[in-house]
């Protein structure tokens, strides 16, 4: 992998987790919240952690089960007021080998991709949050204006009139 280095990382060696298996506790520093913050394009993230338990499997792999917590601001497609919201997901990764490709199904756990310096815990977790955020993100209780909405009841109605005219 080349060009800057990623805003968060914590690399994790597969082959160093004990068989008994390991817990992690991951937290995003004020820097490195900045930085994300930056590049997911949001006004701001208060916080950033995780926990997760890896365990080796026979394979050769690691599974890494916990959950991912955040406090995020984004803006309101509807008022364009900065708002906090609260993002909760749980993870359920397979960490590969260094240089197996992650597979082509879409059951069991996500896998994630390890380089020879080991896997990236810290930028799976970047990524698992990007793809957790709304990309329409609304404030509660934001509605849309009426003169907004055209007066129209709801999107279909101007096919319904055109059908009459038939």
């Amino acid at each position: 992998m080349s060009g800057a280095p990623p805003e968060f990382s914590r690399p994790v060696q597969s082959t160093q987790v004990p068989l008994a298996g390991q817990q992690v506790s991951i937290e995003a520093s004020p820097e490195e919240r900045e930085a994300l913050a930056q590049r997911l394009d949001l006004p701001a993230l208060h916080a950033l952690t995780a926990e997760l338990e890896l365990r080796p499997t026979d394979s050769g792999r690691v599974s890494a089960t916990g959950r991912m917590r955040a406090e995020v601001e984004q803006t309101c497609v509807v008022t364009l007021e900065p708002f906090r919201s609260a993002v909760e997901t749980p993870l359920d990764w397979m960490l590969l080998p260094p240089g197996e490709e992650p597979g082509e199904g879409f059951d069991g756990p996500d896998e994630v991709e390890s380089e020879a310096s080991g896997t990236d815990l810290g930028e799976a977790l970047a990524q698992t949050l990007s793809l957790s955020l709304d990309p329409y993100p609304r404030r509660p209780g934001a509605t849309l204006p009426a003169e907004a909405a055209g007066g129209a009841r709801s999107p279909f109605a101007a096919l319904a009139k055109l059908r009459t005219l038939r």
